[in-house]
């Protein structure tokens, strides 16, 4: 009985090693969340250099250049791509990129049925569109 007991006891450690917030969740003993957030600042330290000069120096102008459309919204910007899985593929890469290095965005991507536009939607809490306009000025002209 001693050892399942020991067992049940490393196996759970092992999990909180890799999912702390499950095993409290899972214990009924969640943490209190604090919502810190961050600047308005790109951390370009928060992508290796090699992944920098990807998202920055390939993805970003290639996808500017592949955009058919922009759409201002009141807390950000969309903008229109072609559906095609190639793009699609680069348009993910640069939203997973571009996660890291300005965590204070909400990225959304969507793509219209029967073949139609994919969309890729910046915005977040007041002050990201104004962000936009100035660090993505490139990304909004039309």
């Amino acid at each position: 009985m001693k050892s399942v007991y020991l067992v049940g006891v490393a196996m759970t450690l092992a999990a909180f090693a890799i999912s702390p917030q499950l095993v409290l969740a899972q214990s009924g003993n969640a943490p209190a969340t604090t919502k810190q957030e961050s600047a308005f600042a790109c951390n370009r330290a928060a992508l290796t250099a090699q992944d920098r000069k990807r998202h920055f120096d390939e993805l970003g102008p290639a996808l500017r250049s592949m955009r058919t459309g922009v759409r201002e919204l009141s807390d950000g910007y969309e903008f229109q791509f072609p559906a095609d899985p190639k793009t699609v593929q680069l348009v993910a890469e640069w939203a997973a990129g571009e996660r890291l290095c300005c965590p204070f965005f909400s990225i959304e991507l969507r793509m219209e049925p029967e073949g139609g536009p994919m969309w890729l939607r910046l915005s977040g809490r007041t002050g990201t569109k104004d962000f936009i306009k100035v660090d993505g000025a490139s990304w909004i002209k039309q």
